[in-house]
């Protein structure tokens, strides 16, 4: 038992000696290749094998043909073991190089080209994370590009939204200046009309901004469906007489949501206000609620005749107007030599961009989908928790 603790003593003296003596290797082959790091590893595992070796071979007093035979199979293994590492190494030094030139293709138009067959499982890993970034990023890059062509949208459509009644405006101001308006009260009545489709435009504007900004403050509590949409009716009901629709019941249920009741009733006069302006007269705008699945979902379907199916998925962004099915006309009306203004409601594409964000800060989804001779809007928001006592 001696004998072999002073074998084992002397194996391990040879490896701590050839172990010391290649310490400083390790510093200096730092941020080296990867090929020549492994290499390297290799041979100070053959030569630790090695000194071991020889330091037993030594003290047992093997002969010289014994030690021969030892020593050369010793160079054998540590030449072969060297190769491997080097042919080793050299092939994962090549994937981490095919790797780094993939890397640069991640957030180019033609996303990642993933390498084929890397070397190990690290860098196979690594290449599925730097394609999944590539495809977040290519997603990021579409959203940014969808979100600056809906804001250049945007910024025309006000453009022209402000500059028609401000036209108009300064048309009637000059009429009334020159003394050439016959009727002047007319004429105030209609400065105050645009007066207020500009307040109303600029409104919009500003909510969306908060919307947008994530400063939306919600006055959550529980109320029911019922009162929301009799509330968005109420407000509908004298626009739908001067257009000659009719508002019809499609089946609304007393349930409680919980949710900020002036915000909700935001969302269902918007959406029953562009119902009605898009159906035509004699046309009917239908209101239902509905529980589903643990959530209640709100229904506003009108006769506009469609939205093309390319445009419904562009329904909820902002400064989206949609064809002419969707689009109100304005009559103009005669103001002398100056001219007239648009009567009649001109939308900003504002609307549903702003049903979408207060929807969607209460949890809730917006959709859209053709039906019958029109479209349905649906709101979906969560069901409040069943009352106690």
């Amino acid at each position: 038992m001696t004998d072999f603790l002073v074998i084992v003593g002397l194996a391990a003296l040879g490896a701590a000696v050839v172990g010391l003596l290649a310490a400083p290797a390790v510093r200096v082959l730092r941020r080296r290749s990867v090929a020549l790091s492994l290499f390297a590893v290799a041979a100070l595992a053959v030569a630790a094998m090695a000194a071991g070796t020889v330091a037993v071979a030594q003290a047992m007093f093997l002969s010289g043909h014994d030690l021969g035979v030892v020593m050369a199979v010793v160079g054998v293994s540590g030449v072969v073991s060297l190769a491997a590492a080097l042919l080793f190494g050299r092939r994962i030094a090549a994937g981490s190089r095919e790797l780094a030139r993939s890397a640069r293709t991640v957030g180019s138009e033609g996303g990642f080209v993933t390498p084929t067959e890397p070397p190990t499982a690290e860098l196979a890993a690594l290449s599925r994370a730097l394609e999944e970034t590539s495809g977040r990023l290519a997603e990021a890059r579409e959203r940014e590009r969808a979100l600056d062509a809906s804001r250049r949208e945007l910024i025309a459509g006000i453009s022209h939204d402000l500059r028609t009644p401000l036209a108009g405006l300064r048309a009637m101001a000059e009429a009334l200046e020159d003394g050439v308006a016959e009727d002047t009260e007319r004429y105030h009545s209609r400065m105050r009309v645009e007066v207020d489709r500009l307040t109303a435009m600029v409104d919009d504007l500003f909510e969306l901004a908060r919307i947008e900004a994530g400063a939306l403050a919600l006055t959550l509590s529980r109320v029911s469906v019922y009162d929301l949409v009799d509330d968005a009716l109420a407000g509908a009901r004298p626009l739908a007489r001067a257009r000659g629709v009719r508002l019809v019941d499609g089946g609304v249920a007393p349930l409680p949501v919980r949710a900020d009741a002036q915000q909700i009733t935001r969302v269902l006069s918007n959406l029953l206000v562009n119902a009605i302006r898009a159906t035509p007269a004699d046309g009917t705008v239908a209101v239902s609620a509905r529980h589903e699945a643990g959530r209640v979902v709100l229904a506003v379907e009108d006769g506009c005749g469609g939205i093309p199916q390319d445009d419904l998925a562009r329904v909820f962004d902002t400064g989206w107007r949609g064809g002419a099915a969707r689009t109100p006309r304005s009559p103009t009306l005669g103001f002398g030599r100056a001219g007239g203004a648009p009567t009649g409601e001109s939308g900003a594409g504002l609307g549903l961009a702003i049903v979408r964000g207060i929807v969607e800060a209460h949890e809730g989804r917006a959709t859209v989908r053709n039906a019958g001779a029109g479209c349905r809007f649906e709101v979906e928001l969560p069901a409040a928790e069943p009352s106690v006592g």
